[in-house]
C-alpha cells in the first residue's frame, strides 16, 4: 500500500514508521538538570551516525505536548550519558519510561544505581553494560517540542566481562545480550537469534558471475 505522510495524522505516521524500522536500539538516557536533579529515560529513536568523529544521534519527542525532561536538561547542561540495556534490565528500564511527575526520581524507582562517568558530570548507571558518555554536538529543532540530539562520544565504558580482548577491542557482542524496541506497545526484540552473511569482493564476484554465464 502507499501512504502518503502529510495526508496522515502523527498518530498514523508514529504505527507505520515504528512497525517497520525494527529492531531499534535503546538508548537509556541518563540527564542532568542546571540544579544537579538527575533524570533517566529511554528512547528509541537512536542509532551512532559516525565513527570519526563518534557521533550518536538521538530523538526526542514532546510529552503531553511539552518538552521532555530529557530535552530540558542536555540544553541546560549539554551532556548526557547513552546506557545500553541488556536483557536483566529490561523491568527497570520500563519503569524509567513511566510518566513521573517533575519531583520524582526514575532512578530511585527503578531502583537503579548510578556510578560517576569520566569526562562528565553526568553519571552513568552502574549495571548498564554499556554507557556512552557523551556531549551535545548538535540539537536540531523540529517543532512541536522534537528534537535531534547529536551527540559526541567522549568516554566509552563496557563491561570487563564482555570484552574478549581489551586491547584489540574485541567485544562480546552476543554476551551483552542486549534488546531492542519493536512494533506496538510493548514488543522488544532480543540478539540471541542471528545468522551471518560475509561482505563480498568485487573481484570475486564478477569472477562467479561470469562463470555461471
Amino acid at each position: 500500500m502507499y501512504f502518503d505522510p502529510d495526508k496522515l495524522d502523527s498518530q498514523e505516521r508514529y504505527k507505520l514508521i515504528c512497525a517497520t524500522i525494527v529492531p531499534r536500539p535503546i538508548a537509556w538516557v541518563v540527564s542532568r538538570s542546571a540544579t544537579g536533579k538527575l533524570n533517566a529515560a529511554p528512547f528509541s529513536f537512536f542509532n551512532v551516525m559516525s565513527n570519526s568523529p563518534p557521533v550518536v544521534a538521538l530523538g526526542i519527542g514532546p510529552r503531553n505536548g511539552e518538552m521532555k525532561d530529557t530535552a530540558k536538561n542536555i540544553r541546560e547542561t549539554g551532556e548526557f550519558v547513552v546506557n545500553l540495556v541488556n536483557f536483566p534490565m529490561v523491568g527497570a528500564m520500563n519503569v524509567t519510561a513511566m510518566d513521573f511527575d517533575a519531583e520524582s526520581s526514575e532512578i530511585e524507582e527503578a531502583g537503579l544505581t548510578t556510578m560517576a562517568s569520566t569526562k562528565i558530570a553526568t553519571p552513568r548507571i552502574a549495571d548498564s553494560p554499556v554507557a556512552f558518555e557523551c556531549t551535545t554536538r548538535q540539537t536540531v529543532d523540529l517543532g512541536n517540542m522534537q528534537f535531534v540530539v547529536l551527540g559526541n562520544i567522549v568516554a566509552i565504558h563496557i563491561a570487563d566481562e564482555a570484552m574478549l580482548d581489551g586491547e584489540r577491542c574485541y567485544v562480546d557482542t552476543p554476551g551483552l545480550d542486549l534488546v531492542g524496541r519493536m512494533h506496538g506497545g510493548g514488543w522488544y526484540s532480543r540478539t540471541t537469534d542471528r545468522f551471518e552473511v560475509h561482505r563480498l569482493d568485487v573481484t570475486h564476484w564478477r569472477s562467479k558471475k561470469s562463470a555461471a554465464d
